[in-house]
């Protein structure tokens, strides 16, 4: 089961906003810097370079982006942030942009840049680097929204929905924030109450994994899915494991062993930002 509530990219999805987005970009300040512009090899070549600038200003700019998420995240101080990461990411992109221009420029014509690139072009760049930096603004706090809402229906969900259990010939309803968890036992999966009581549901794991709410049930192996409130905490082993100490309970063992490609997934889901 992966916790879904983080992503790998916080500002998805950017990267294709920018990909596709720069180009365009790149056109408008043609548009806006040339009054004769030709269509021929040599502006291809021209838009095709500064197109590849522009691709790696805003990666050095994200790149900056994604460092200031974890010293001055948005929530402690946005007046701040917001300022230091525009004086950021501005400074590393059109500096990126000019020393490539400058490369560029000597060893195509063996002189520096022109005068005009300085007092128009990065100018033009400048306000694009502030779109820049009020869309990544705008995708922090969209998917933020998107998490908390995605956390408040997992909740709604753990208190008014449930599993179809049997006891004995008796089948009943099980709400999921009275499951302590589910392991397979022997042939079966077994859902076991906090009052120590077993049931047995005619699911297998792996349905139930997609079926459970993410953000209280976490499937630690291929025999165990535990509710976040049987789980008293974790001890990294050194060859990239777990082990998950588990609260006492007569149907669950006391310590069960993640998987090294888990153990992340398992971190962001027991103590989440």
């Amino acid at each position: 089961m992966q916790y879904t509530t983080k992503s790998t990219n916080p500002y998805h999805p950017d990267i294709t906003i920018f990909l596709i987005s720069i180009p365009f970009i790149n056109a408008i300040n043609y548009y806006l810097t040339y009054t004769n512009i030709q269509l021929n090899g040599f502006f291809l070549l021209t838009f095709t370079l500064d197109t590849l600038q522009g691709y790696l200003g805003w990666w050095g700019a994200r790149a900056c982006i994604l460092y200031l998420d974890k010293k001055i995240p948005y929530e402690n101080n946005l007046g701040k942030r917001l300022l230091i990461q525009f004086i950021t990411t501005t400074t590393v992109g059109l500096s990126i942009i000019t020393l490539l221009t400058e490369l560029v420029s000597w060893l195509a014509r063996g002189r520096p840049a022109h005068i005009s690139f300085y007092s128009v072009d990065l100018f033009i760049i400048g306000i694009w680097f502030f779109v820049i930096n009020g869309i990544y603004a705008g995708l922090h706090f969209y998917n933020r929204w998107r998490e908390s809402e995605w956390i408040r229906q997992e909740d709604q969900r753990l208190k008014t929905e449930g599993l179809n259990v049997r006891l004995g010939k008796e089948e009943v309803r099980l709400q999921f924030n009275d499951v302590a968890g589910l392991f397979v036992d022997e042939e079966y999966v077994a859902a076991c109450h906090h009052n120590g009581k077993k049931y047995y549901v005619d699911q297998s794991l792996d349905k139930l994994e997609k079926k459970l709410p993410q953000t209280h049930f976490f499937r630690l192996n291929r025999k165990f899915i535990l509710n976040r409130s049987s789980v008293l905490g974790f001890k990294r082993l050194d060859n990239g494991k777990l082990h998950v100490f588990i609260a006492q309970h007569p149907l669950l063992p006391s310590e069960i062993t993640v998987s090294r490609l888990k153990a992340p997934s398992f971190k962001a889901w027991f103590r989440p930002e």
